[in-house]
């Protein structure tokens, strides 16, 4: 496994992996943000988007969406902070580290950038194995700035302070 940007053809791979890792969090007031997750090519214009690939290149095996300064997808961010969005494996990759790889690698992009922060917000709902990923790497939560998009979703925000 690798990391590299996303290109062009991932994109259907990325909207599939995305929306099947997110459908538990899904309803049926939801369906323009299942498209917007779906939207890779959107993401990859307004942030940036990375993908893990199996060791022939083309199979994506995990994304995530880095949203540094300027970006229209921050959504927690402060001016001394990193975000990061959309962290998505594909469902015969979980638990094989990919999740941690690509959560590493946006902290190492937000360090060389000489971010103070990194946050993100995330879903109180079938988000376990991400929680414990974000606590196994030193996240801590920050109920201070948890959040509602929308009414009946409710977003809670973790924030790992860059050394």
């Amino acid at each position: 496994m690798h990391l590299r940007r996303a290109r062009p053809e991932d994109y259907d791979a990325i909207g599939t992996i995305t929306v099947a890792a997110y459908q538990p969090q899904l309803n049926d007031s939801s369906a323009s943000y299942a498209e917007h997750l779906a939207n890779a090519a959107a993401r990859d214009l307004e942030a940036e988007l990375w993908v893990a690939v199996g060791p022939d290149d083309r199979e994506v095996l995990g994304t995530v969406t880095i949203c540094r300064a300027g970006s229209p997808l921050r959504e927690v961010a402060r001016a001394d902070e990193g975000e990061f969005r959309m962290l998505a494996v594909a469902p015969q990759a979980q638990g094989q580290g990919v999740g941690e790889t690509l959560v590493r690698h946006v902290l190492d992009r937000f360090r060389e950038e000489g971010a103070g922060a990194v946050v993100l917000s995330t879903n109180t709902h079938g988000t376990a194995p991400a929680h414990r990923l974000y606590q196994r790497l030193g996240f801590l939560r920050c109920p201070e700035r948890d959040w509602s998009p929308l009414p009946g979703v409710e977003l809670v925000v973790y924030r790992l302070e860059l050394a």
